[in-house]
């Protein structure tokens, strides 16, 4: 088990030097800053959009790889975050946007130990509000193709700024690699979010963090992947909202045909009963959409 403290971050992802080269089967305890760079002591040690702890170098992960990331620990390691309100223009009928209230800054408390979150000052209607904690990473992946440094504004195929509420812990995520060592990041932790972060936040925090990384040699595969205790889900990240739902449904098709023994025939039956579509993202440059299949009707399907 290795452990690193940051002391840089970046903005995007991309062949930035790895911070640290780590073992295939290494396990890493980091911690995280949140969206606009305040560390677990309120002091702004990294810059807005998102900065990333990171990359960690894989080693044994080449192009063609898949890298299988579990997160094995997430958890706020301060007392308050922020949200903001309200909620996005685009998520809201065209006559009712200049309704809108104007955009603010919400200040939330934390209590740890109860695992609850409370607003620092609340207003007459939510005076009695107290919400569970339910910490996940907004913002994870690895270098992309080409050369490229992506924003961690937005996502694509090599992950980025997903925002999706299922992203914690106990789930292993895999990644397509790119380039050698993989060069994973991870950041924007949220103490909790609802579908589809649709006023530009979760509740945003720093973050601890414990994971666990694979190399899946030979494994290629073309967008984000996930499973949990109960699903194995797809991802797919782009713009309109349609086109992300085309990257995760094909995403899972090949994933089925490939790894489950069906055919295009069975995968479409299968699909077109059992899916279910969780909304990631729906605020930022790139929308976020999830494919998932119950593990309980995989486990009827007879492997090859």
């Amino acid at each position: 088990m290795l452990r690193f403290q940051p002391i840089c971050y970046h903005n995007t992802l991309g062949p930035h030097e790895p911070v640290l080269r780590i073992p295939n089967g290494e396990t890493v305890i980091t911690t995280t800053i949140d969206a606009h760079g305040m560390d677990q002591h309120g002091n702004v040690v990294g810059s807005r959009p998102n900065p990333l702890t990171g990359p960690f170098y894989v080693e044994d992960a080449a192009p063609g790889d898949t890298l299988a990331v579990r997160f094995d620990h997430l958890a706020p390691n301060r007392d308050t975050g922020f949200t903001y309100t309200p909620v996005a223009p685009n998520v809201v009928e065209p006559g009712f946007v200049p309704e809108l209230p104007p955009r603010q800054r919400v200040l939330w408390r934390l209590d740890r130990e109860r695992q609850t979150a409370t607003l620092a000052e609340p207003t007459p209607g939510l005076a009695a509000l107290s919400l569970p904690l339910t910490p996940l990473l907004g913002c994870f992946g690895v270098a992309p193709a080409g050369g490229q440094a992506i924003s961690t504004m937005t996502s694509g195929e090599h992950g980025g700024n997903m925002d999706y509420r299922g992203f914690v812990a106990g789930v292993t995520v895999y990644l397509p690699v790119f380039v050698p060592g993989a060069l994973f990041a991870l950041g924007d932790g949220h103490a909790m979010q609802g579908d589809g972060e649709i006023v530009g936040t979760g509740i945003e925090t720093s973050f601890e963090v414990q994971f666990t990384v694979r190399v899946l040699k030979g494994k290629t595969i073309g967008w984000p992947r996930g499973e949990d205790a109960d699903y194995i889900f797809t991802v797919g990240n782009a713009r309109p909202l349609d086109q992300a739902v085309q990257h995760a449904t094909t995403e899972m098709l090949r994933w089925l045909i490939a790894d489950y023994g069906l055919n295009l025939a069975e995968a479409g039956t299968l699909l077109g009963q059992c899916v279910v579509y969780d909304l990631g993202n729906i605020y930022d440059p790139a929308y976020t959409m999830i494919c998932k299949l119950p593990k309980r009707v995989l486990a009827a399907i007879a492997r090859p």
